[in-house]
């Protein structure tokens, strides 16, 4: 299991709860000679990890829970249905010039490519800066010239969790990844695109908890 990493203040805030507790937030930032506010991060993150208690009207205890924590059980659970966002997708015949108007005017990093319904390409940001600096007439090449083509492209499923996603962005330094659904046509079988998570949505996970903290 995965440990979470704290701080020398964190951890002298745990030594103080489990020698004086049950004890109020005042009582530890009065004992660090902080304020409560500079206090609040290092406590949200201790009881959020589930190491510490917060009680009403009593004060903070020591929980005994393990520090890998009720976040890491909960980011492990949320699947990537519950945080994929619509994908910007062009035509295998889009002209390149016309693709990257789409990626501009979306503001992506990626664009994903279909042919009769089916993903058969990526196309990040570094791709149209290369071919741009080659000289091709982007009026007149497609966008399936420079695609980096099906099955060369990382993808993830709609029931995958999101944990599982994050680490191919990470392990595949990957700006988003498609979200799809496999389909049977002609005997083949083929990717239908439906969603796509990005670093983006990765990170409104984070933003959701603290809000929710």
């Amino acid at each position: 299991m995965a440990t979470i990493k704290l701080t020398d203040r964190q951890e002298e805030i745990i030594r103080l709860v489990k020698e004086n507790q049950p004890m109020t937030s005042e009582k530890i930032a009065a004992s660090l000679n902080l304020t409560r506010a500079a206090l609040r991060p290092d406590l949200a993150i201790l009881t959020m990890t589930g190491i510490l208690d917060a009680r009403p009207k009593v004060g903070y205890i020591y929980s005994n829970k393990p520090s890998y924590s009720l976040v890491y059980d909960y980011i492990r659970k949320i699947s990537v249905e519950e945080i994929m966002s619509k994908p910007v997708v062009v035509q295998e015949d889009t002209s390149i010039y016309d693709a990257i108007l789409h990626l501009f005017l979306n503001d992506v990093g990626t664009l994903f490519v279909e042919n009769n319904d089916a993903l058969v390409g990526a196309i990040s940001r570094k791709d149209f800066l290369k071919i741009a600096m080659g000289g091709t007439d982007m009026h007149k090449v497609p966008v399936g010239i420079i695609m980096t083509r099906m099955p060369n492209i990382v993808f993830v499923d709609p029931k995958d969790t999101a944990y599982f996603a994050a680490k191919k962005i990470i392990d595949h330094e990957v700006d988003s990844l498609p979200v799809v659904e496999k389909f049977i046509n002609e005997g083949k079988e083929l990717f239908k695109i439906v969603g796509k998570v990005s670093k983006t949505n990765i990170t409104k996970i984070f933003v959701k908890l603290g809000e929710n903290g």
